[in-house]
């Protein structure tokens, strides 16, 4: 199969690693990649080996002229299918283009961002498969007026053994700039409002006194990051809560933390979890979005209502307070990846969706 992807972000996390990893499976299956992608993005340079790459401008959702461009290179190419992977205008510039190609056009939908439903029935007409990564996703697509038969189930999924490393805790210390006894905390996100990382600034106060040694390290960029830095200055926590920025070290890092939180208001479903589950390392996570399909409660992890700083902290201190039970959690959220999150079991799950379309 001849399959053309269109991926809008310009960073090498989250969803476009996703991609990276889908191409990656599918050329080893013997399937032909074309990739559309931001010029000059990091996802352009780690896909040559496996996708012959076309960089163009991509300008997001105003971007009127994406769809010309897009659609020049799909009557170029000529596709079998084209697999759209983001929003930020390819959802809906990228339908069109393939549209009036006349080639089938799949979108994966990995955010549960509510849209109106006027919206829902405009631009999922444009395509003929919608992709959820997660359950919790494909109820809210249903839900704003998605016609179920479109609707498919591909979760994201993660390279288990990347993470699934022995811990080396004087490293990780080095690298964070943290006492290599620190009881560490990490929550690994993008610094923007739905992650919930006030939530937890909220929530810490109190842990701080009853846990002296207590480090939280939030792993991440965005805009987020200046208010969030005076707001842990102001309240006197600069030397127990740590901005470490964006990392491409998480595979060394992670397994050296004692507790993953994830706050988010809303999420997808998290590759940052799977990430830490794949880690050995247990969770304290929001119920919201698909969550509850990458932390299991009482299984990897803890799972406590979005946007609740005192469900939260005494989550948070009933698994500081228990290693033992920390240890369980972790060991079994490895096997969980294992088990359901196989970068293979995603690239068949896509492929079943193409081989319906051609």
């Amino acid at each position: 199969m001849r399959i053309l992807h269109v991926e809008g972000g310009r960073h090498l996390y989250g969803g476009s690693f996703q991609v990276l990893h889908l191409l990656r499976g599918l050329a080893a299956r013997g399937h032909e990649n074309l990739l559309a992608c931001p010029r000059g993005c990091p996802l352009a340079a780690a896909a040559e080996p496996v996708a012959e790459v076309h960089d163009m401008p991509m300008h997001g959702d105003a971007d009127l002229l994406m769809a010309a461009r897009l659609h020049r290179l799909i009557r170029a190419s000529r596709p079998d299918l084209v697999h759209l992977h983001s929003r930020i205008g390819a959802d809906v510039m990228g339908g069109l283009a393939a549209r009036l190609a006349g080639v089938p056009v799949i979108h994966t939908r990995r955010v549960d961002n509510p849209e109106p439903r006027w919206l829902v029935a405009l631009k999922y007409r444009l395509h003929d498969r919608v992709i959820a990564i997660s359950e919790g996703i494909g109820r809210v697509l249903v839900g704003e007026g998605l016609p179920p038969a479109k609707l498919r189930l591909a979760r994201s999924a993660v390279d288990f053994e990347s993470y699934a490393r022995p811990r080396d805790r004087s490293l990780v210390a080095e690298r964070l700039g943290v006492a290599p006894d620190a009881l560490l905390v990490g929550v690994v996100a993008q610094l923007i409002q739905r992650k919930g990382h006030a939530v937890l600034l909220d929530a810490l106060p109190p842990l701080f006194e009853t846990y002296p040694d207590l480090r939280v390290v939030f792993l991440g960029q965005g805009p987020l990051a200046e208010p969030l830095r005076e707001r842990i200055a102001g309240e006197g926590l600069a030397d127990r809560v740590v901005l470490a920025g964006f990392r491409d070290d998480l595979d060394v890092l992670l397994p050296g933390f004692d507790l993953i939180v994830h706050p988010a208001l809303m999420e997808g479903l998290g590759v940052s979890l799977l990430q830490a589950a794949s880690a050995g390392v247990p969770i304290v996570a929001s119920r919201a979005g698909g969550i509850p399909e990458a932390v299991r409660h009482g299984e990897n992890g803890l799972l406590v209502p979005p946007g609740d700083p005192a469900a939260l902290r005494e989550a948070i201190g009933s698994l500081l307070f228990d290693p033992e039970r920390r240890r369980e959690l972790g060991a079994a959220g490895r096997a969980l990846m294992v088990r359901e999150f196989s970068i293979d079991a995603m690239v068949e799950a896509n492929l079943a969706v193409y081989r319906e379309l051609v």
